[in-house]
């Protein structure tokens, strides 16, 4: 099952799921309550498909980039919080701040939470995920390294529409099989398999319940491997994940 949220054209702003080419409206996100008659796709705007109350991103959660980097895999998720303005969904532009140097595209596997959970096991936190997206991670590499006594990842990676999500969330995926992928123009610039994640969806979830409640919309960027680039104005940047979809946006200056 497909999930969206979406804008009419009257500027409307409806969660639902998508099937057969029509939105049907739901009550909530997850929910199975309708609110509305169906809508034909091609009368909405595709919107980020979710808005998190914590928009959460994974580090060193890949062997192959830590293989390459000589880096510890770690026992516990590594993290950091983006703020809730730098969410964006598909065909939108970003603008790369004056002054803040390079940034980065990072293609992820994004984890949204379905069930509110805390201090849970794998197991109770595998059911608690409702589904998975696509996150584009954009990262001002400089501004992260700054200030060699403080590695500064929450303002590096919270400049308005730095965290791209979308197009829907599929409810029905096995993530083990998954390829990200990232174009920018028609060039393949990044592609590597989810399989190859140091902690799996359910696990991470479990981890990162120990330390915080999560709660149902809560998403988590489960981390990025090999291959993320710089980009500049002009680019247009799409993170590709076969299942849930295609999210592009373009890069401004």
């Amino acid at each position: 099952m497909k999930w969206a949220r979406i804008k009419t054209k009257d500027e409307t702003i409806l969660t639902g799921v998508v099937n057969a080419g029509a939105f049907h409206p739901r009550a909530a996100l997850g929910s199975d309550e309708p609110v509305g008659d169906s809508i034909a796709m091609e009368h909405l705007t595709l919107l980020a498909p979710v808005v998190p109350g914590k928009f959460i991103g994974l580090w060193n959660n890949f062997h192959a980039s830590a293989e390459k980097n000589g880096w510890t895999p770690p026992e516990h998720p590594l993290y950091f919080f983006k703020a809730d303005t730098s969410l964006t969904g598909p065909d939108t532009e970003v603008a790369i701040p004056q002054g803040i140097g390079r940034v980065l595209f990072e293609g992820e596997l994004g984890i949204v939470i379905g069930e509110t959970c805390a201090n849970v096991s794998e197991e109770e936190a595998a059911k608690a995920i409702l589904g998975y997206t696509c996150v584009n991670d954009f990262t001002a590499l400089q501004v992260l390294t700054a200030d060699n006594a403080f590695p500064q990842w929450t303002r590096s990676k919270s400049y308005d529409g730095f965290g791209v999500v979308g197009p829907f969330i599929e409810t029905e995926l096995d993530w083990e099989k998954l390829e990200i992928k990232v174009m920018v123009g028609a060039r393949e610039r990044q592609s590597y398999p989810a399989s190859d994640m140091i902690m799996p969806p359910a696990k991470i979830v479990s981890k990162l319940s120990q330390d915080m409640t999560l709660r149902p919309g809560d998403l988590i960027a489960s981390g990025t491997s090999l291959g993320a680039r710089p980009v500049k104005p002009g680019d247009h940047v799409t993170v590709s994940i076969a299942g849930i979809g295609d999210v592009a946006v373009t890069m401004t200056g």
